[in-house]
């Protein structure tokens, strides 16, 4: 966190004071379909409880494809998944079957562990031309909430409130903002906004919440002076009131942030813990491999594969910043 003494919390903010960490995705090309990893960043780790941030494709599969995460784990999250175009199946070892469609949003806490897979149906292989293209992060889960009982929640579309005004057009994912809330239910304070901008819509962002970012999607927005393309994740100061403005393409963004965590988070592969050891634990127990009497069963109904943790992987540490 910066300060800056001639500043005061709550007046508006011009130029390079406005954004306290700019960060520009890293690009993996996942054969064909490619992802853009914007958090955890060699600059920051997290925004609010948000530590991890992928942006899925846009992808076009043209021939009988799609995507197969294979089962794998989780520890001391819960992951988001929300798409703007496509569709794809997420199976856990909770028992969920459930297929994931825009504007829908997908809330899975993995707490002491679970284990899940994300593949393109059968019949939508069927069909090529198939389009994706969203978002998927993790929320680390309060220290007292690490060891919850998984748990899955999946809202529609039409479930999320929408708040409009001046051109801007918000869906609330999770928490709270504006004096709405969203029904999912979260451990810490949180909120989460897809944003659509008609060409030069203001938008202000919530001055409720201690941690806040956006990142864009679609389009350019234009903060204090400055103009930031789709594939940029701003983050700004706390208390600082920030409006951004969209341009003359219009924009769509992801605002989000809340609370700040009280502890470090360790990440390693996709295991998130306060706790180095735990990590280790679940490390170890992933490549024991025992489904019957170990910690992480596979998803009923795709059991026959998962992930393994390769010797490369098994060489690093888990990491925090």
């Amino acid at each position: 966190m910066s300060w800056n003494p001639t500043h005061k919390p709550g007046d508006p903010v011009t130029g390079d004071e406005a954004i306290e960490t700019l960060i520009i995705p890293r690009a993996h090309d996942l054969g064909g379909f490619e992802v853009r990893r914007a958090l955890p960043a060699p600059q920051r780790q997290m925004v609010g409880p948000f530590i991890f941030f992928d942006q899925m494709g846009p992808a076009e599969f043209l021939t009988a494809g799609g995507i197969d995460v294979r089962p794998h784990p989780h520890i001391g999250l819960g992951t988001v998944t929300y798409l703007y175009q496509g569709q794809f199946e997420h199976r856990d070892s909770l028992g969920t079957q459930q297929m994931i469609e825009p504007g829908e949003v997908n809330w899975m806490v993995a707490g002491k562990g679970v284990t899940h897979s994300e593949r393109t149906t059968p019949e939508d292989r069927a069909r090529p031309g198939q389009k994706l293209f969203g978002i998927q992060t993790w929320i680390a889960l309060p220290e007292n909430r690490e060891e919850m009982a998984p748990e899955f929640e999946h809202h529609k579309k039409g479930a999320l409130p929408m708040l409009s005004d001046g051109g801007a057009e918000a869906r609330l994912i999770l928490g709270s903002a504006y004096g709405e809330s969203s029904p999912v239910t979260m451990q810490s304070e949180t909120f989460y906004l897809d944003v659509v901008l008609q060409p030069g819509a203001p938008f202000p962002l919530p001055d409720n919440h201690e941690d806040r970012g956006i990142y864009v999607t679609e389009g350019e927005i234009e903060v204090a002076g400055q103009t930031f393309e789709a594939g940029r994740m701003m983050v700004f100061r706390p208390g600082d009131r920030i409006s951004v403005k969209a341009g003359p393409r219009g924009a769509r963004l992801m605002a989000l942030g809340g609370a700040t965590l009280n502890e470090p988070r360790y990440i390693w592969w996709n295991f998130v813990s306060s706790s180095k050891d735990r990590i280790e634990e679940a490390k170890e127990a992933w490549k024991r491999a025992d489904w019957q009497k170990g910690p992480f069963t596979l998803p009923p109904g795709d059991d026959q594969e998962f992930i393994p943790i390769s010797p490369e992987l098994d060489r690093t540490r888990p990491k925090t910043w």
